[in-house]
This record gives structure tokens, sequence and C-alpha cells, in this order.
């Protein structure tokens, strides 16, 4: 997996599941009859998802994102 920062500017609205998914009997998949589990909004700022969480009485709670650690070091690094 690669951490690359395209998709940093956006914020995303999950929904929380309501139900347990469960394995199905003959393949062995697990799914669920809860379809907001398979829902994911993007709002480009904060402000936006918080106004759209009130609107529709969607219980928001907000992560922040983490400060990112950088670790500095040279590409001959890489090789020894």
């Amino acid at each position: 997996m690669q951490s690359g920062k395209a998709l940093l500017d956006q914020w995303v609205l999950d929904f929380v599941p309501a139900e347990a998914k469960q394995p199905d009997p003959l393949m062995g998949w697990a799914g669920s009859g809860d379809m907001k589990q398979q829902v994911q909004l993007r709002f480009p700022t904060c402000e936006e998802a918080r106004a759209y969480a009130e609107r529709y009485g969607i219980d928001a709670v907000i992560h922040s994102t983490p400060p990112r650690r950088l670790k500095i070091q040279a590409y001959a690094d890489n090789f020894r």
C-alpha cells in the first residue's frame, strides 16, 4: 500500500454499521442487509460535511488526521 497525499483535501462521511456481517451459508462470503455500509460521501470541507450530517439528522463524529511523521533519509540508506 502506498501512502500518497492525493485525497487528503477531502472529508469523508461513513455510516456506522447497523448490524454485523454474517457469513453466507453457501459461499462463505461475509454479507449484510445493511446498505448504508456501502455508502461513503465525500465533501471538500469539514463544515459542509457537518452541515450535511446535521441537516439529515446523522450523528457525526469528527476524526482529525494525525500529523504525518516524515522519516528523512538519504537514497543511499536503501542499500545499507
